[in-house]
């Protein structure tokens, strides 16, 4: 028996990167899951590979339509959602190379970032709870990122939704807990996790290497992490090992936010 069997799960931005690795994870441990995205194409090619308890749909994350409908859709499938992952964000640099600092950001990049990074988490969490209310049960993952624990100049944007995502989390772990349910919400923050998310930053040019160095240098542990080390920590959270924790938040950061580390020195090697 796997630790998610026949649990009824949802992952949003499922098609790649984060949200692929927690998808495959879940089904590894025995799960049915509801993989989301708007990069159809890719969702579609992932969820057939993955076997028969992979399904793949269209959801737009920022559309209230959209989120009334997969929830429809899943429990009229199922008759219940177990576990909501809500996974899909985008830092505001995908689409342009227009700043993003607080003092240059567009109002229209700015309303970009927040609608699916931060709306589309509260449609999720308020879709889930509506779902999960009956049985009583359940849990929420929303995926934050250190960037909403610490400001981020150069992304101010993507810094204030994931800070929103952070709180939020904590205002829905309450108010589920003041109804008498067990749903559960808890929010998991990456930081330098390897994703396609990077891409725009890294490049890939003969200085790639050196860039990916840059960013990792603060970081105690000195290497990027990786999409299956966020899904090990959302198996947990979505399992019933973890029916005693609600509004915490979990750092996937290499220990970046625990501080700076020094650096081995020859003779410690």
């Amino acid at each position: 028996m796997g630790r998610l069997e026949g649990k009824v799960c949802l992952v949003t931005g499922a098609a790649r990167g984060i949200g692929a690795a927690i998808a495959r994870a879940f089904l590894a441990e025995g799960a049915l899951v509801w993989l989301t995205d708007v990069r159809d194409d890719e969702g579609h090619t992932l969820a057939a590979a993955l076997g028969a308890r992979a399904r793949y749909e269209r959801l737009d994350v920022r559309e209230e339509a959209d989120w009334t409908s997969i929830v429809a859709g899943l429990l009229a499938a199922h008759s219940r959602l177990d576990v909501l992952v809500n996974n899909a964000g985008i830092t505001g640099f995908e689409e342009s190379s227009a700043p993003q600092d607080p003092c240059h950001v567009a109002l229209a990049d700015w309303q970009r970032v927040h609608r699916t990074t931060l709306d589309g988490v509260f449609l999720g969490c308020r879709e889930a709870l509506r779902a999960m209310r009956p049985a009583g049960h359940g849990s929420i993952i929303n995926i934050g990122s250190r960037s909403g624990v610490v400001g981020i100049p150069g992304a101010a944007a993507y810094a204030s939704a994931k800070g929103a995502v952070r709180n939020h989390t904590r205002s829905v772990a309450l108010w589920a807990a003041e109804q008498g349910t067990a749903i559960r919400c808890n929010v998991i923050q990456p930081a330098a996790v390897l994703t396609p998310m990077w891409e725009p930053m890294l490049g890939d040019g003969p200085d790639r290497e050196a860039r990916m160095a840059a960013f990792v240098a603060d970081t105690p542990l000195r290497r990027f992490g990786q999409a299956e080390e966020v899904a090990a920590l959302a198996v947990l959270l979505a399992s019933d090992e973890a029916t005693y924790i609600t509004g915490a938040e979990f750092n996937v950061d290499g220990g970046l936010l625990a501080g700076a580390a020094a650096v081995p020195s020859r003779e410690d090697a």
